[in-house]
């Protein structure tokens, strides 16, 4: 299947528009397969050079397995994790040819089950060693950080130096802390705010940027070949680090810090070993305000090698006076530039999207880039996108179900909106559905307004599954996941916007989650599979997943519902005389056991039960079309 952009569609070799849907494959695709490097193991945690990320989303061998599950499903659209990391983690520019050799077997795979993806480097927090995943480790070694000391720095706080129980979520804080702060802000703005750290002769920034860049067109060398990967994500939840923080004493990434939190001023100051009695909030939710501090850094120690004159100190943030006492130097530092306030969309990330954007495309020209914005929950100001060129882009933002993310519990009845990183409590049932229609329908209208008219794919939503305490997993009764999923399915359909759910982690078991910071977000697992001769059983909150959907519209699409307890299906759109290829539905078995009864006001229609896939040919004589599916109740 051939895809081009016109407009804000994405659109066929016959010009129907395409409803895209999937999933985020996988979970556990952020650590080391080799030796497994599963978040809650601490063993050979900074062993960071001899890993091996071959076996991530799963074994070659699982592999005819797994994509006809996706098949089957309807889950035709892959967001593809990969990482900095498992591309380039022996040392700047070492790649790892196994790894590679491995994603074109597996992509290629993919291939021969009609799946068509695109490629996430995905980074959370910039890096496994500063709590999430991404970036090599040598990263830090680079710029002269020693990453065995950030916890005791306050730094970073990570899982397999934590321990376990590990607070749900507690790794977002990360955002807010000096090793993840300090990266982001060297990768996007080191020309600018750290003009005097060179890594290898080369300023830092570039150092950054580049190796990024070329370890992921390894990757776009390899896979150029197949039509179906149809591009590449500019990475996964960018943060913008300081840039930007009107003073440095600023808590930045507030809304997601947790525990320990200094300021930014703090965070310097403690990685350059002086001790703070810095504020923290409660691990177990971010609703509450701060309520306590702790002396940090208590027995003075630096996060800097020995010799290595701290970033900021260098760059004239802060200095010691005679008495040896540290000092500021420019409260405003991260937020004017020559007294120009800056802006890190426009100064900074934009430029970025664009200089990799045009790397990708000199490596292959038809690439889609999937533009991945700083989440509103990690972001300071202004949203100000705007690209010179929108041919071939697409918006790529995420959205989650803010209560059923923090509380891991449904609530039917009370939601949030934190966009931007200000909380709207919304209160009642039929509220709070309208309220996650209107906050995906901001991001469509981002697309328009911001971006130029592009495509826009939520490229990740979904609910975790431990609900409750992890009951569902003693009592078989995903009920709970399943209203809380199709609340998120219903806004998405409400507003025909293309998705990929996170996640489908073939390792993920109910003790262990995806593999990665205590989170539980797949849609599979084998702890949930009792007969492998059913392609279904491992699946979870199935009810609301495998759902009916408009495939291809030969013409606009206006509406489509589905009913989860009545398994009733509509949907409505007006044809387009100049297309002449079929309107497909989707149509799952697992909704219809018994068969399905169709209404439409076109009447000739014909079913695949192969496929799955229910066409209607085109009408000369007809523009408007309704269709409605109902269950037959048995044979």
């Amino acid at each position: 299947m051939t895809i081009s952009i016109q407009g804000s569609q994405f659109i066929d070799e016959h010009g129907r528009t395409l409803h895209l849907r999937g999933v985020n494959l996988g979970g556990s695709s952020k650590v080391p397969a080799i030796p497994n490097g599963a978040t809650w193991i601490p063993g050979g945690f900074f062993d960071h050079r001899q890993v091996s990320f071959v076996g991530r989303p799963f074994p070659l061998e699982e592999a005819d397995e797994h994509f006809s599950r996706l098949k089957k499903w309807g889950l035709n659209f892959l967001r593809f994790l990969i990482t900095w990391e498992a591309i380039e983690h022996e040392g700047p520019g070492i790649y790892d040819q196994e790894y590679l050799d491995y994603l074109y077997q597996v992509i290629k795979k993919a291939g021969e089950y009609d799946l068509c993806l695109f490629i996430d480097p995905h980074q959370d927090t910039w890096s496994r060693f500063s709590g999430g995943d991404g970036a090599p480790g040598w990263t830090f070694d680079a710029v002269g950080m020693d990453m065995k000391k950030f916890k005791v720095t306050g730094a970073a706080i990570t899982h397999q130096q934590y321990g376990a129980p590990f607070p749900h979520l507690h790794w977002t804080s990360n955002y807010s802390k000096f090793a993840c702060a300090t990266m982001n802000t060297l990768f996007f703005g080191g020309d600018v705010f750290a003009p005097n750290t060179f890594v290898e002769g080369i300023p830092v920034q570039e150092f950054l940027q580049s190796h990024y860049i070329h370890a992921i067109q390894q990757v776009c060398q390899r896979l150029k070949e197949f039509p179906f990967v149809i591009g590449y994500d500019t990475g996964n939840e960018p943060s913008q680090g300081y840039i930007g923080y009107p003073d440095l004493d600023c808590i930045p990434a507030k809304v997601v810090a947790r525990g320990p939190s200094p300021s930014i001023y703090q965070g310097i100051l403690l990685a350059a070993g002086y001790p703070q009695q810095v504020k923290q909030r409660s691990l177990w939710s971010n609703l509450l305000d701060w309520n306590t501090s702790v002396l940090l850094n208590p027995g003075n120690m630096s996060l800097w090698q020995a010799g290595v004159k701290p970033i900021w100190q260098h760059n004239g943030v802060w200095d010691v006076d005679r008495q040896g006492k540290p000092h500021l130097l420019n409260p405003k530092y991260f937020s004017k530039v020559n007294g120009r306030a800056v802006d890190f969309d426009l100064d900074f990330f934009t430029p970025f999207v664009m200089r990799y954007t045009k790397a990708i495309r000199g490596v292959d020209p038809r690439a889609f880039i999937f533009i991945s914005p700083p989440p509103p929950d990690i972001r300071y100001g202004s949203e100000h996108i705007k690209l010179s060129d929108q041919e071939h882009m697409v918006h790529s933002p995420h959205w989650y179900d803010g209560i059923a993310l923090q509380s891991r519990a449904y609530i039917s009845w009370f939601g949030i909106d934190s966009r931007g990183g200000r909380r709207k409590f919304i209160f009642g049932r039929q509220a709070k559905r309208k309220s996650f229609q209107n906050q995906i329908k901001r991001f469509i209208e981002c697309s328009e307004t911001m971006l130029g008219g592009v495509p826009t794919v939520i490229a990740e939503t979904g609910i975790p599954f431990d609900m409750s305490k992890k009951s569902s997993f003693r009592d078989g009764d995903f009920s709970q996941q399943i209203r809380a999923l199709d609340d998120t399915m219903q806004a998405l359909e409400a507003n025909r916007v293309n998705f990929t759910l996170w996640n489908y982690t073939a390792d993920n078991s109910n003790q262990r989650g995806d593999q990665w910071n205590n989170e539980d977000f797949s849609i599979f697992s084998r702890d949930q599979q009792k007969d492998i001769e059913d392609i279904n059983s491992g699946g979870r909150a199935l009810q609301a997943i495998l759902r009916p959907y408009v495939i291809k519209t030969p013409g606009k699409l206006l509406s489509i519902t589905f009913n989860i307890k009545s398994r009733v299906f509509s949907c409505s759109f007006e044809w387009d005389s100049d297309i002449r290829a079929p309107l497909e539905l989707f149509i799952p078995e697992f909704q219809y056991p018994h068969g399905f009864e169709v209404f439409a006001s076109n009447g000739e229609w014909d079913f695949n039960p192969d496929t799955q896939i229910l066409t209607f040919p085109v009408r000369n004589n007809e523009i408007f079309q309704q269709i409605k599916i109902i269950p037959k109740m048995s044979e």
